[in-house]
């Protein structure tokens, strides 16, 4: 996890209904490092994502050329 926030954070709840998976596949993208996260101060349970960073895992990866 990187210290410095983004300012575009959303609940990973809210994450998982813009990405479409369930709640186990957003726990890996998190667990995995693939989806970078914070705590929300107020509650230590609740994960904070970057939208960016979620709106990045929807687009689609280019094909490396062979």
């Amino acid at each position: 996890m990187d210290s410095k926030q983004p300012v575009d954070l959303i609940r990973a709840e809210e994450a998982r209904a813009i990405l479409g998976v369930s709640s186990a596949k957003m726990a890996h993208l998190i667990k995995q490092g693939l989806l970078p996260h914070w705590t929300y101060p107020l509650d230590r349970r609740v994960k904070l994502v970057s939208k960016a960073d979620v709106l990045s895992l929807m687009r689609p990866k280019k094909a490396e050329a062979a």
